[in-house]
């Protein structure tokens, strides 16, 4: 039986949103300076491309990208460096996206280092309506609701992929709430966001996400009648208009943010955007 042939069986019983994308390359080495735009691997282009688009086809031919020295960006609390630009391979156009801020995520009293994170978004997109008089807190919601995104994660010690999901959910959780309660949800959306929920937490294996590991997390631009997909690079995927975008915009909580200082660098950056070059 061809590749194609099996590809298209495991389509035909299996949801389209719920199916897993898995690298067939070698796994990742992790190194203290990421001087790549590229991502990881050339399957999760393939993946991003697969759910941002309509079409039926799955396409084989996706080439693997070398890595190529970039220009990069330093967490100063870490040391961990993000590039300036990230590129993803895929079958479909996604622009380049570049670094809009980056931050370190600390937990308990004792200022524990979890995680260096990084946003970046494809600030060229025309359907981005910024104007003069705009605050940062409203630029960003321009922008996550408009274009694409990726939110990449990248441990400072060993975890694990649950644990990561377990703060997303708890976060999730607590923005359905307060949607719920100020009645922003309508009932037929608040059916789709807890399926969704309920896909998001079954993606994440019981496995070790080693340190220095990046996981890349991508937002499509929306779509022309089809719910906006969020990638977990060899994860899988969830699609829900009004889930995928609270994930991002999660990072910028004006009182819960995950990272204060990603949410700072990237208010910093955005303060006088687009005018600044």
């Amino acid at each position: 039986m061809s590749f194609l042939a099996i590809a298209r069986a495991a389509r035909a019983v299996r949801p389209a949103f719920a199916r897993r994308f898995a690298s067939g390359f070698a796994p990742y080495t992790p190194r203290r300076s990421y001087r790549t735009a590229a991502w990881g691997t050339a399957a999760f282009g393939a993946a991003a491309a697969l759910v941002a688009t309509t079409t039926q086809t799955i396409y084989c031919d996706v080439p693997v990208v070398a890595e190529v020295a970039e220009e990069t960006v330093v967490d100063p609390a870490t040391s961990i460096a993000f590039p300036k630009v990230m590129r993803i391979p895929a079958t479909i156009k996604i622009p380049p996206m570049e670094l809009v801020g980056l931050g370190v995520r600390t937990v308990s009293f004792l200022g524990v280092k979890v995680y260096s994170v990084g946003f970046y978004a494809d600030l060229n997109n025309p359907n981005i309506k910024i104007t003069e008089g705009m605050s940062p807190e409203e630029k960003i919601q321009e922008i996550v609701r408009n274009t694409s995104c990726v939110i990449r994660i990248v441990p400072t010690r060993n975890t694990s992929y649950t644990h990561l999901r377990d703060a997303w959910v708890r976060a999730l959780s607590a923005r359905i709430a307060v949607a719920s309660k100020e009645e922003a949800l309508s009932e037929q959306t608040a059916i789709k966001v807890s399926a969704s929920m309920r896909l998001l937490k079954s993606l994440f294996p019981n496995s070790p996400l080693k340190k220095e590991t990046p996981l890349d997390v991508f937002l499509s631009a929306p779509l022309p009648d089809k719910q906006r997909p969020l990638v977990f690079r060899d994860l899988g995927s969830i699609e829900d208009d009004w889930l995928t975008a609270e994930f991002v915009l999660n990072y910028f909580d004006s009182a819960a943010s995950p990272s204060p200082a990603l949410k700072k660098s990237v208010f910093e950056r955005l303060a006088d955007f687009p005018n600044k070059s």
